[in-house]
């Protein structure tokens, strides 16, 4: 059985595939099934995201400048987007795509952040299908920590 938007479901086994789960097919509207992950402290303390700043990783001084505990930087929630993204859009999200994202409340270590997405647009061109998406990222609570928007040239 092959997979379609319509069928899709976070792959199984593996990566998914190269070409990625969207078609032209894909209508304006469809969801994305996002990825879920919980904030660790231990990654929020690597060199790789947010070593610079101890309110990123230490507790003790997170608490002394206000804050309930350790937060995340932006950088890991993009990826947690990227990652979405890579699933449903496979190679094609590496080519003549766009993401921004804009960060409005802060992920606090051991939040558990899921992301999601909805294709707003969908335009053909020579050679393919430009589609455009809005993105976002929110806690178990439903409270948005991240939106954004998304355009991805799909081809054959």
């Amino acid at each position: 059985m092959s997979m379609t938007p319509e069928t899709a479901r976070r792959p199984q086994y593996g990566a998914p595939a190269p070409d990625g789960l969207i078609t032209g097919e894909t209508p304006v509207g469809f969801e994305l099934i996002g990825v879920k992950k919980r904030a660790l402290i231990q990654l929020m303390g690597s060199r790789v995201w947010g070593r610079f700043n101890p309110n990123h990783w230490d507790t003790h001084y997170a608490h002394s400048t206000g804050l309930r505990n350790p937060i995340q930087t932006g950088e890991m929630c993009s990826a947690y987007l990227a990652e979405m993204c890579v699933n449903y859009f496979g190679r094609h999200f590496f080519r003549q795509s766009r993401m921004t994202c804009k960060y409005i409340a802060s992920i606090h270590a051991n939040e558990v952040i899921t992301t999601y997405g909805v294709v707003r647009g969908k335009e053909a061109h020579d050679g393919g299908v430009r589609f455009e998406l809005e993105i976002w990222a929110e806690n178990e609570e439903g409270e948005k920590k991240t939106v954004g928007t998304v355009s991805v040239d799909v081809r054959p």
